[in-house]
């Protein structure tokens, strides 16, 4: 049986092992000098102040929202075309989520439809750059004004994606900005995230809330008895990452760009060889966005095929190609359906987003032989041959 090519994987070269092991042989592999390393590195890389790493994005979410002081009482506002890590990080909160619908081509969050579901009680409004294709964040920032919201981007998916020439995690129009490295992004360390703000008293309050809640900032204590001495003024969390895992990403941020580069080659092989395609959609990329391209995510009219979408993935898989489905609307889900009370239409871009979307294989270790191999495969499905 042909070994099925995934819709996407990490890719860790000799050098990053090197790197890994180096760390690993260090006094500290966790609580060290390496986190902090990284957290530098990437603030400079994405054009921030300041850079906090924790053990996944879903964290990150969570003690971003913590740190703006959302509660219950308060709502933000958030895409139901995302992951339910973005949607849970407001409910963990005691805060309540709502949704707004997305565009109809980037699959972004709609600042116009955000516009007419922002309230008083809206105190936080968390886009997500869809498959590493940037929001309209000035939009975003316009709407957020009018109620005093705070913006925080889940840039899971955009690690290395610009928005108006500036790196997405800048936050140019945003308080704060949330990154994910996990196994299938850009760049990894099998799970983890990072934080990214301007604010020096969220970043201390980050740092707090991502171990435990205690501090050992002099600055920030009551007293300080000694070199021992911790204290905790905040309930916090073990989300922390080792050191070993930050020596791994400070290894792939060094590549970041080259990897990015050949996603983009590929997806123009893509684009160009479904041009005869009529039946399928290639992505966008707006004047305004550079896409990291996370995912290569396409529609497909199943309809004019005549088979259904997990035909289509099953017939795929026989030729080797795997595939994906990004997302299920967070708002159909049992748990968000029975909580909030939307009905699946009721964000009808995102149902149709998600009736005929189709993920195709994106990495960057991808060969041009995998590429063909791909796009053969889906001609032939789509053809009927």
């Amino acid at each position: 049986m042909k070994k099925i090519l995934p819709y996407s994987r990490q890719w860790i070269r000799p050098k990053d092992i090197r790197i890994v092991v180096k760390a690993l042989k260090d006094d500290f592999i966790t609580t060290g000098w390496h986190i902090d390393y990284f957290e530098k590195a990437l603030a400079e890389y994405v054009g921030v102040k300041y850079a906090v790493v924790v053990s996944s994005a879903s964290a990150g979410l969570h003690i971003a929202n913590l740190a703006l002081g959302l509660k219950k009482g308060d709502e933000g506002i958030t895409s139901p075309n995302t992951f339910l890590a973005t949607v849970n990080s407001l409910t963990c909160t005691g805060a309540k989520p709502r949704f707004a619908d997305i565009e109809h081509d980037t699959h972004n969050l709609d600042a116009a439809a955000v516009a007419k579901k922002i309230t008083k009680r809206t105190k936080v409004l968390i886009p997500v750059h869809y498959a590493g294709h940037p929001c309209e964040m000035k939009a975003m920032r316009a709407v957020a004004k009018k109620q005093k919201a705070y913006i925080i981007e889940d840039a899971a998916h955009a690690i290395g994606s610009s928005y108006l020439g500036k790196r997405i995690g800048a936050c140019e129009y945003s308080d704060m900005c949330v990154f994910s490295f996990h196994a299938v992004k850009n760049m990894t360390a099998g799970e983890g995230g990072a934080i990214t703000t301007n604010n020096e008293e969220w970043y201390h309050t980050l740092k707090e809330l991502r171990s435990h809640g205690l501090t050992r900032d002099p600055e920030r204590m009551d007293k300080h008895e000694g070199r021992w001495w911790y204290e905790q003024h905040r309930l916090g969390f073990n989300y922390r990452i080792t050191d070993y895992q930050a020596m791994l990403l400070w290894s792939q941020l060094k590549d970041l760009d080259s990897f990015i580069a050949r996603k983009r080659e590929i997806v123009e092989l893509y684009n160009h060889a479904f041009t005869d395609v009529p039946e399928l959609v290639t992505p966008v990329e707006k004047d305004y966005a550079k896409s990291a391209y996370h995912l290569y995510a396409a529609a497909v009219d199943f309809n004019a095929l005549g088979i259904n979408r997990e035909e289509f993935m099953k017939r795929l898989a026989g030729r080797g190609v795997g595939s994906q489905v990004l997302y299920i609307p967070v708002h159909t889900q049992p748990f968000y359906r029975d909580l909030l009370k939307y009905k699946p239409d009721d964000f009808p871009n995102a149902q149709k987003h998600y009736r005929t979307n189709i993920a195709l294989p994106l990495f960057a270790k991808m060969t041009n032989g995998d590429v063909r191999r791909v796009i053969h495969a889906v001609k032939t499905v789509i053809r009927g041959r």
